[in-house]
């Protein structure tokens, strides 16, 4: 493996060869591996949307570390602010008795973004924190209403809200040990009937305003105002899981198609690249939470709040991805797809690119797809074509067709990526013709 990896990727240079094919090794014999397939790019630098390897070799990023990377790597302001912070201090207790003002001005301002009913903020590591607390508070606050039936929760096919929380291939052993109603995502009436089926078991309705892992699905309005006015009238918490799609518009994609959830999970591009995940909730739910209440629910994290990541998010959010640029930055992301969409429609390969705003994603499908089951049927072998093809003319996208355009894209990059798909699907129209 190593060797095939190496004749494919590095350096000509003999010392440069060597010392990846020793670091390949050790990443293969001591890192638990996540990836049947790895690429062994030894990635030694970034900067804007370029990321450099060991040998050498440059390719624009068009993933952007699923989100995560956003702004670009090395964004000037975010790193200046976190080696100031640095210089003053770095962990303390993050309990609650001490204040840390980069902590009140992240929270202050994502209050001040997400909708009035969702003024409060709590603090995780990561996305998979901020839905596995928001479940574990959506449980309690039903029972203590009286919804002592209530111990189920319902996801949906395709759906991806982490590691424990998996149901892109339907489910995964190691999620969460909740009772599941996995329903049909986008589908309205199959979706309608199970919440009326079940309801009285449902403490929470999990899902994404749009499926990311399971390639950029759009929930579709009337879809979502439904699970909105069925949850509401139930007693149902809803959740939307916004830990990729809240770049979408200064209070999430949320705001942009105008239905509001009862809690909202937030990650990715608002640590600036550090670790970060959060939830926004209802007063009364965050409620059970209250540590001056005899009846609270235990909740700390020794890196909750830790305040690398709130001064990183606080730049983020008042100075480099502001209201005004989200809102640019959306249509940047539609123009860009559309670019996409015309220039697959030139050519005889069966692609597809589905997506909204800065989130998109290719498919083998003649026609984009809108629900996990039209995902399903994409050609698999033609993705990995389209994945290597554009890795081997220095263009990295994820491996299942994800692209993210990021703030640092140039116009010019954007264009030389457009090009090199342009170049890399003649060649399969050749092979399909």
């Amino acid at each position: 493996t190593l060797n095939a990896i190496s004749t494919l990727i590095l350096d000509r240079d003999t010392d440069t060869a060597n010392q990846t094919v020793t670091r390949l090794s050790a990443f293969l014999r001591h890192v638990a591996q996540t990836s049947d397939s790895p690429l062994g790019l030894v990635i030694e630098g970034g900067e804007g949307c370029v990321v450099r390897t060991a040998g050498g070799k440059e390719y624009l990023d068009l993933l952007a570390g699923i989100g995560v990377a956003a702004l670009g790597h090395g964004n000037p302001r975010v790193l200046a602010a976190i080696r100031e912070q640095a210089e003053r201090h770095l962990h303390v207790m993050v309990y609650g008795e001490l204040v840390q003002e980069a902590q009140v001005r992240l929270a202050s301002r994502l209050a001040g973004l997400l909708p009035p009913s969702l003024d409060n903020v709590y603090f995780t590591n990561s996305g998979t924190e901020g839905n596995v607390m928001a479940l574990a508070g959506a449980r309690v606050f039903a029972q203590r209403k009286g919804r002592t039936a209530a111990t189920k929760v319902m996801v949906f096919h395709g759906g991806y809200h982490g590691g424990v929380l998996y149901f892109v291939s339907g489910g995964s052993p190691v999620n969460m040990p909740y009772e599941y109603i996995v329903a049909p995502y986008n589908d309205i009436e199959g979706t309608r009937a199970l919440l009326a089926r079940h309801g009285e078991e449902l403490f929470a309705v999990l899902l994404e305003p749009m499926q990311g892992s399971h390639g950029c699905l759009p929930g579709d309005v009337a879809f979502l105002k439904m699970v909105r006015e069925e949850t509401r009238a139930r007693g149902i918490t809803m959740i939307f899981d916004e830990v990729m799609t809240s770049r979408l518009s200064p209070g999430g994609l949320q705001q942009k198609l105008g239905v509001i959830p009862d809690m909202t999970t937030l990650g990715k591009y608002i640590g600036g690249g550090m670790s970060f995940g959060a939830f926004g909730v209802r007063r009364d739910i965050m409620e059970l939470f209250d540590p001056t209440k005899p009846d609270a629910l235990p909740h700390a994290g020794t890196f909750n709040n830790n305040v690398a990541t709130m001064t990183a998010g606080g730049i983020v959010l008042s100075e480099v991805f502001t209201a005004d640029r989200a809102e640019a930055h959306t249509e940047r992301g539609n123009e860009f797809r559309a670019n996409v969409a015309a220039l697959l429609a030139r050519h005889k390969a069966p692609v597809s690119v589905s997506g909204f705003g800065s989130m998109m994603s290719l498919h083998g499908l003649r026609n984009a797809p809108t629900t996990p089951t039209e995902a399903l049927q994409r050609d698999n072998d033609l993705n990995n074509l389209l994945f290597l093809g554009l890795l081997e003319r220095g263009i990295y996208i994820a491996a299942r067709g994800m692209m993210n355009v990021g703030l640092a894209h140039t116009d010019e990059q954007l264009a030389t990526a457009l090009d090199r798909l342009d170049d890399l699907l003649d060649e399969i129209d050749d092979l399909v013709a």
